[in-house]
Order: C-alpha cells, then sequence, then structure tokens
C-alpha cells in the first residue's frame, strides 16, 4: 500500500525494526500501541497488588506470558470470581454539566468538542489505585473534554482494557465520560483474525455473548462505553456484516446503562481495513445504517483533508446525524504543540466549525519532559497545550502552528448543586497535607481525589501586571497541592475560579482557607462574586467584591468565612477572588481550599474495616482492606495508621470500599498496627473512624 499525499503529516510507523509489512500498515492507531507489546515493567513480587483489568476477547496467545502479564479470557470472565473488583470499581455518577458563556470570543459553544485518547500505562501492570510516585500523567483540562478513551492494548498483554477506577471517578465528578478501550491489532503487530471472529461469534440462539460481556464489565466496573478499533486484517464482507450487526447489538444492549460506542475508521464494509480518513460509504455502516445509529460517534483516521472532512460533516447531516460527532484524529504523541495540523480544516476562523476533534496521547505533555521532571513542570506544560504558550483562557493563544483547544471549544461546569469544596488538590503530590500539616512523607498519585479544578487557566482582570498563577506542590491545606498567586501587584487583579449555578440563599456562606508565604507582601483578599452571568463571551462577569481580610507573612493558613446573604437569593454565576498589595510589592499568596455552603455538615462513619489478605514483601508487609459504605453523601474515604505516640500517618484514600496498602512495617514494639478509615464529605469534614489492627 502506497501513502497518500495529504497536507496533514501522516503517522510515522513506531515499531522499529518491524519489516516491510509494518512500514506499508500506514497510519494507524496500532501503529503506536504496538509499542507497548513486550516492554512490560517488572513490578514487585506482590501478589496483593491489584492492577487495572484485560483480556483478550476469548483464545488466548499460544506460548507463554511475559512476566507480570496475565492472560485472561473475557469470555470467562464472571464479577464473583473476580478477586480485583472491588479496587477496580467507579462509584463517582456522571455529573451533569452545563456550558457557561465562553471565556473569550473564539470558543464556540455547541460545535465541535474533544476527545482523548491517553494511555496511563502498559497494558499489563497498570495499578489499581494509583501508585507512590508524583511523577504521573494527572489530566485537569476536564472542561473543555467530551469523552476521554482509556487507551492500550498489545497482542502480547492483552486487546480489551477496562479503565481503572481513580481515573472514572476523576472524570465523572467533571461530567467527563470514559470509555474502554476493544483494540484488534494490525496483523503486522502480532493482530489474528481469530480475536476478531471471537469478539463478534454468535450462540446457539444468534445473539452475540461478547457484547452482552462488555455491557456487564462497563456496568459492573461504573465506566461509560467501548472505543471499538477494528484493525486486524484479512476479514471479508461477512466477517463486516457481522461487526456491523455486533455493535448494534453492544449500543442496544448497553443504551439501558447510557454506554456509548466510539468506532475507529480501520474496518470497512468490505472487511478488510482501510484508514478511509472520512465518513463515507465504505464506513458509513458502521457509524449509521437505514435502522438508524450503530456507534455513537467515529474517531476518523488521521489520512483526513480538508475536503474529506468537509465531505464527512455534510455526509453525517444527510445521515440525521451532527456533524460534530466525528472526531478528526490529530497525533499529538510525538510533537504535542508542535505538531504540524490543518486547523483550518477542523476550526476555520470566521465560520461554523467543521467537525470535532480527536487527540491521540495527549499524555505527552509529561512524557517529553526529561528524567527528574516535577509536577508542577507537567501542569505547566500541560496548561500550555490547552490554552496556549503565554495566554491565559480569555486570551488563548493560537499563533503560529498550534491552535489551542481553549481557542475554539466552550468549556463546561459542573457546578451546580451546595455544598461545593475544593482543596485545589490535582490528584498526586510530593506528600499529603491535612490543615496544612504534613501527614505523609510519601509522594503520591489518585485521580480519584482530585479536586474539582478552576477551568479556566487563567483569566486576570487587572490594570497592572498580571501575576503568575500556578498549581504548587510545596505546601498545601488538603491533599498535594494548593494555588499560587506571585508577582508584583501593582493594581488590584481579580483572578476569575469558577463559572458557576450554584444557588444561593439567607444562610449562604463562602469559606476562604489561605495564608502568605514568609518573604511576600501583604496582601487584602477580597471574594468575588456574580449573581450575573458575563454578558458576552470574553467579557468579566460582573462581580461584587466583598471583603475576606488582609493577610502578613508569618500568618499562618488561615479560614475567613464571608457571609453572601446580603447578595440576596438567587444563583452565583461566577466565583473568584479579588488581590490588592502595597505599593507594588512582591507577594505569594496561595489560595489552600474554596467551600460554598448552607452549613457545616459531617458524613456518617464507615464500619466494618477488615483485612482481607496479606503478604509479606521485602521486609515489609501488604495488606488488603475493606469496609461497609457509610449511609448518606460521601466523597472518598481516607485511611491512616495510628502510630504509638498517638500521631496519625496517611495511608491512602479511595472512592471505593476497598484499598491496598503496601509497605507497613513494625514501629518499635507495637504488638499491631493500628488502621483506621474515615468517610469524607464533600465539604472536607471527616467521619468518626472505624478500626482494624494488623498483628505482629
Amino acid at each position: 500500500m502506497n501513502r497518500q499525499p495529504s497536507p496533514v503529516p501522516r503517522r510515522r510507523v513506531l515499531l522499529a525494526g518491524a519489516g516491510a509489512a509494518a512500514a506499508l500498515a500506514g497510519p494507524s492507531l496500532g501503529a503506536s500501541r504496538a509499542r507497548a507489546d513486550g516492554r512490560h515493567r517488572p513490578r514487585a513480587a506482590d501478589s496483593l497488588q491489584p492492577y487495572a483489568s484485560y483480556w483478550f476477547p476469548d483464545s488466548l496467545p499460544s506460548g507463554t506470558p511475559g512476566d507480570g502479564i496475565t492472560w485472561r479470557s473475557l469470555a470467562a470472565w464472571q464479577p464473583g470470581t473476580d478477586r480485583d473488583l472491588a479496587f477496580n470499581r467507579a462509584t463517582v455518577p456522571l455529573a451533569r454539566r452545563f456550558t457557561p458563556v465562553p471565556a473569550n470570543t473564539t470558543a464556540r459553544a455547541g460545535q465541535a468538542r474533544i476527545s482523548a485518547l491517553a494511555a496511563f500505562d502498559h497494558t499489563a501492570g497498570n495499578p489499581s489505585q494509583g501508585s507512590a510516585t508524583a511523577d504521573t500523567y494527572a489530566p485537569t483540562h476536564w472542561a473543555l473534554l467530551d469523552e476521554l478513551v482509556f487507551w492500550g492494548g498489545s497482542a502480547g498483554e492483552g486487546l480489551i482494557l477496562a479503565p481503572n477506577a481513580p481515573l472514572v471517578d476523576a472524570a465523572h465528578r467533571n461530567g467527563v465520560p470514559v470509555l474502554g478501550t476493544v483494540f484488534l491489532p494490525p496483523v503486522a503487530y502480532g493482530g489474528q483474525l481469530r480475536w476478531t471472529r471471537d469478539l463478534v461469534r454468535r450462540d446457539a440462539t444468534g445473539r452475540f455473548p461478547l457484547a452482552a460481556k462488555l455491557v456487564q464489565v462497563a456496568t459492573v466496573y461504573g465506566f461509560d462505553g467501548w472505543f471499538i478499533n477494528a484493525e486486524t486484517g484479512g476479514g471479508d464482507a461477512a466477517l463486516a456484516a457481522e461487526m456491523q450487526a455486533f455493535l448494534r447489538a453492544l449500543r442496544a444492549a448497553g443504551a439501558g446503562q447510557g454506554l456509548r460506542i466510539t468506532w475507529y475508521d480501520a474496518m470497512n464494509r468490505t472487511g478488510q481495513v482501510g484508514w478511509q480518513g472520512a465518513l463515507d460509504d465504505l464506513n458509513r455502516s458502521f457509524f449509521q445504517d437505514s435502522s438508524g445509529p450503530v456507534a455513537d460517534s467515529l474517531f476518523v483516521d488521521f489520512r483526513w483533508s480538508a475536503r474529506s472532512l468537509a465531505d464527512s460533516g455534510r455526509l453525517a447531516e444527510q445521515l440525521g446525524r451532527s456533524r460534530y460527532e466525528l472526531w478528526a484524529g490529530v497525533d499529538v504523541e510525538s510533537a504535542g504543540w508542535d505538531t504540524g495540523t490543518d486547523w483550518d480544516a477542523i476550526l476555520p476562523e470566521g465560520r461554523d466549525q467543521v467537525v470535532s476533534f480527536g487527540f491521540y496521547r495527549p499524555e505527552w505533555t509529561l512524557q517529553h519532559l526529561p528524567a527528574g521532571r516535577t509536577p508542577g513542570q507537567f501542569h505547566a506544560a500541560d496548561d500550555r497545550f490547552w490554552t496556549g504558550e503565554g495566554a491565559t483562557a480569555a486570551r488563548p493563544g493560537g499563533a503560529g502552528g498550534w491552535r489551542a483547544p481553549a481557542t475554539a471549544v466552550a468549556d463546561r461546569s459542573t457546578l451546580t448543586a451546595l455544598p461545593f469544596a475544593t482543596g485545589f488538590n490535582t490528584g498526586h503530590g510530593l506528600r499529603w497535607y491535612e490543615a496544612g500539616k504534613v501527614t505523609s512523607e510519601a509522594p503520591w498519585s489518585h485521580l480519584g481525589l482530585q479536586d474539582r479544578l478552576p477551568p479556566r487557566r487563567w483569566v486576570v482582570h487587572t490594570e497592572g501586571q498580571h501575576p503568575d498563577i500556578s498549581w504548587d506542590f510545596d505546601d498545601a491545606w488538603r491533599g498535594g497541592s494548593s494555588l499560587l498567586v506571585h508577582g508584583a501587584l501593582d493594581a488590584p487583579a481579580t483572578v476569575e475560579l469558577f463559572p458557576a449555578r450554584l444557588p444561593a440563599g439567607a444562610a449562604t456562606v463562602l469559606d476562604l482557607t489561605h495564608r502568605l508565604d514568609p518573604a511576600s507582601g501583604p496582601v487584602t483578599v477580597e471574594v468575588a462574586v456574580a449573581t450575573r452571568p458575563a454578558p458576552a463571551p470574553g467579557r468579566p462577569a460582573p462581580y461584587v467584591h466583598l471583603p475576606a481580610g488582609t493577610l502578613r507573612p508569618g500568618d499562618g493558613w488561615r479560614t475567613d468565612t464571608v457571609r453572601l446573604g446580603p447578595l440576596g437569593s438567587g444563583t452565583l454565576h461566577a466565583l473568584g477572588v479579588r488581590l490588592t498589595g502595597r505599593g507594588g510589592a512582591a507577594v505569594a499568596w496561595r489560595l489552600g481550599a474554596l467551600a460554598v455552603h448552607d452549613g457545616p455538615a459531617s458524613p456518617a462513619a464507615p464500619g466494618g474495616l477488615r483485612i482481607t489478605g496479606t503478604a509479606a514483601v521485602d521486609g515489609a508487609v501488604s495488606v488488603r482492606l475493606a469496609w461497609r459504605r457509610a449511609d448518606g453523601p460521601v466523597r472518598h474515604y481516607e485511611l491512616h495508621r495510628r502510630l504509638p505516640d498517638g500521631s496519625r500517618r496517611f495511608l491512602g484514600g479511595t472512592c471505593g470500599t476497598a484499598l491496598y496498602v503496601p509497605g507497613l512495617r513494625r514501629a518499635g514494639t507495637e504488638p499491631a498496627a493500628e488502621i483506621e478509615v474515615r468517610a469524607v464529605h464533600e465539604l472536607f469534614t471527616t467521619s468518626e473512624p472505624a478500626r482494624a489492627q494488623l498483628p505482629w
């Protein structure tokens, strides 16, 4: 096969030494994914460590799996025998969200959206509940995403991937659905047509048993559907017809649970793999047929051109579908914001946007950084990717070859109900803080503990210099990070934080927990609250400023409560802060927590904490723990170890009711390690503990 000319740069073949067959395969998702095959990173030999689940459809490869890899058949999977299910089940429901007035004049509401295919680890050995490192891909730009695909799969590990629970919980908290992946790789990368036939096999009654299994997995694990990527060549029209019938059965079976399907532009109606780079007559039957929708969206292969996307959008509308249900693939795995893309083919200036677009491997924002990278460096790169270099959400960067998403796509918000609280925790950190004190010195990551974060990076209104704003990991009130505003304040500066639709009444208050760094000049702080939306895109909301006190260096963390009752009953449309320095002196002001509520609340305690398994590893003990869910609303659970001196050490947290804790060692001569679990409320108040002991 010869590559077809196009103004869009082609995906390079990424598997070195794959031979002529790979070189001729052309651009595909399979070419890039295959790199992981055989590169699994060995893990410590701990039989208790739970990992994200992955399967083959039914039949397994010949030979023996590599170290740390387990070959499993989806056809044989049963929830009752899944020993890791409690660690992999997401519990946060998918939040509803709305579109506020866009932060800038170029972002369009109701047009192009964004899908992202991101790999968070290797297929095998991806920990179920985070890990003891802060060096992890921790996405925070949920407001610009419409769908996240948990990408992975390889012929040597497994082909069907269920996303791990922390990712799903974080995405759901921000209203973003997460899809698992079904990857049938190209023959050049180990794909076997029998796996495609396994997937679409019918039983004696004519039904598709693996369609039912995929629905069961998504429902039991708590995620939102499947990305289907059939790239194994050698099929025929009969196999393509079975695949189309399988998709229809999968969609019908999942409709009652709200599941969705995205189909990748690879297999066409002939059964061959064609990578059309368009929605056309060869692949339209996998998107829509005479009976109605077959897939909810189509990821258009990277071979697209301006003409093919325009034709695709028109065909979608002729089929009675939205053109924005088509994702034009943009491969950023190798070059990130230096990726050459014909953006005008998707997002023409001065005209309606043509289709939506899908980023392939946006975790480049982490992976391109050198060894020794810090969480702060990652977030700076990630903010640049989504907002633009030297830009803000109000004036996003679109110059040069990169069209930052914030230039084109309207952000969305889930802030619609009280109570609302955030500790500006990004889901990873160099240590763990509670009430401004360190309760664990260990680096950590767990996306399920991530807070809802300001979606617009960053909008500042001032007649003076703009201060620098960043996530900072050197100090925090709760979790692993705080929001740091630093620089010379030669004029009052209003920092927009959250667009919202929060109800407010006579009892509603806003709590602000903040402090200054020692070298900072004093700062007068006001809460900025808008009871009406911004008058137009790119315009500030009509803020009212309410005093929250003056901070001086050495004051330490403090919480100021501002009553919102004087504003009258209604809706809060925007939240922010206004900072005023003295004489243009440099300031370093930290925001550790913000909460809006009608009164204090505390959660009920969980019960029945018990140790369900132990294993000795490298002279330490790893444990599996489980407990009963607390009555009433719970944001997540936190576990601590009570040490002999009475202090508590943070062990971990989860939104579910089971946690794996590695590396426990005896403290002095204590007869047993005392472990506690507490429920955490949306306001971050905690319950009384349930306790268990690990005898030494």
